[in-house]
């Protein structure tokens, strides 16, 4: 095992919430250290967003702390503009992740009063050791795509994919589609697919 010592702050993090975290913290001096499992931030949407997202709320609701969209951004910002304001914030706030940190632990030392965190580095397959004061938990609730044991599933010759998967419809032109789910994406996604996409039947199912 490979030792660090951060006696300030120790922060877990993974999308949005944790960079505003560590900027705020930045701002005021504060030494902290932000894990992050990826190898960028944000890596939900860098990664596991559709060609055509957008956010679903206006973007007064949506920038972080400190630094507003620019005027000449649109109401419901894209994907690819909310990336690059992400790359603006995390390059102006100095944010500096450690990439490719899997924690694997965090508890609380009475004793000492302070935080163990345990990462594995998931390049070098080293672990370390941070110790902090306080611990900022902000990983997103939605990382994660599942996709439920449904009866029947396995013998289906098509494509099974979770919408973190999905890009765009190009590779489902010529068939038919049938979209399960509920939320803002699974609408939004049911619209791309209605608009010209698809040239087969397209099916909802809401669970």
């Amino acid at each position: 095992m490979q030792s660090t010592l951060r006696p300030e702050n120790s922060k877990v993090y993974k999308g949005s919430a944790g960079i505003a975290t560590s900027a705020c913290l930045n701002l005021l001096s504060i030494p902290n250290v932000v894990l992050e499992r990826e190898d960028c931030y944000a890596s939900l949407w860098q990664k596991n967003a559709y060609d055509r997202l957008k956010l679903h709320l206006a973007k007064n609701f949506c920038q972080l702390p400190h630094m507003a969209f620019p005027l000449s951004a649109p109401t419901f910002v894209p994907k690819n503009m909310f990336v690059h304001y992400l790359q603006n914030y995390v390059y102006h706030f100095n944010v500096d992740p450690l990439y490719q940190s899997n924690v694997e632990s965090a508890w609380y030392d009475r004793i000492a009063q302070k935080w163990v965190v345990t990462a594995k580095n998931r390049v070098l397959g080293l672990v370390d050791e941070y110790v902090a004061e306080f611990l900022v938990v902000a990983t997103d609730e939605n990382s994660e795509g599942f996709i439920p044991n449904v009866y029947g599933l396995n013998s289906l010759k098509g494509l099974v994919i979770h919408s973190i998967k999905y890009d765009n419809g190009k590779k489902f032109g010529d068939k038919d589609v049938l979209v399960v789910g509920a939320g803002n994406s699974v609408w939004k996604l049911l619209m791309i697919c209605a608009i010209g996409v698809l040239k087969h039947q397209l099916l909802f199912v809401a669970r």
